[in-house]
């Protein structure tokens, strides 16, 4: 299993404890930003990273290219965890929220809702929130629920 980070908008901490688990389940791990989003810090710490232009939708496409069954993908876009699941892949948000069949149609719902709602000048709540402790557990949890799920060789 390799695991692809949607890293445009991943907190720095939740990519370490996909870095941490990447390594304890000796599964490779490859965060992929804009050029618009490299962050220093992060390069330092040894994080494999495939850099993409900032054209819209590069970070998706890139990740999408790459992807294959049984893969995982960190992302809180509603559209690229869609088309993950689409390719027999896993996706789980930075938040622990864990995509699935059944709960992405409403999810896609609500993003075009909202999409109407901004577009008529009414403020839509979203974006990256400071994570609480609770939510890093949650998404430890959620990881590692994942990563015990797979097959530990890629066939």
């Amino acid at each position: 299993m390799r695991i692809y980070v949607d890293g445009d908008a991943c907190p720095v901490a939740i990519m370490d404890i996909i870095q941490k688990a990447g390594l304890d389940n000796a599964s490779e791990v490859l965060f992929v930003t804009s050029t618009a989003h490299i962050r220093n810090e992060e390069k330092a710490q040894g994080y494999q990273f495939l850099i993409v232009d900032q054209e819209p939708e590069a970070v998706d496409l890139a990740i999408a290219n790459k992807l294959e069954a049984g893969d995982l993908v960190v992302t809180q876009d509603y559209g690229l965890a869609a088309l993950v699941l689409g390719k027999g892949a896993k996706a789980v948000s930075p938040y622990g929220l864990i995509f699935t069949d059944e709960n992405i149609a409403s999810l896609l719902d609500w993003r075009y809702l909202s999409g109407v709602e901004r577009r008529k000048g009414v403020r839509v709540k979203g974006g990256i929130k400071n994570l609480l402790p609770e939510q890093f557990l949650k998404f430890q949890e959620a990881l590692q629920a994942i990563l015990e799920e797979q097959p530990k060789s890629r066939s």
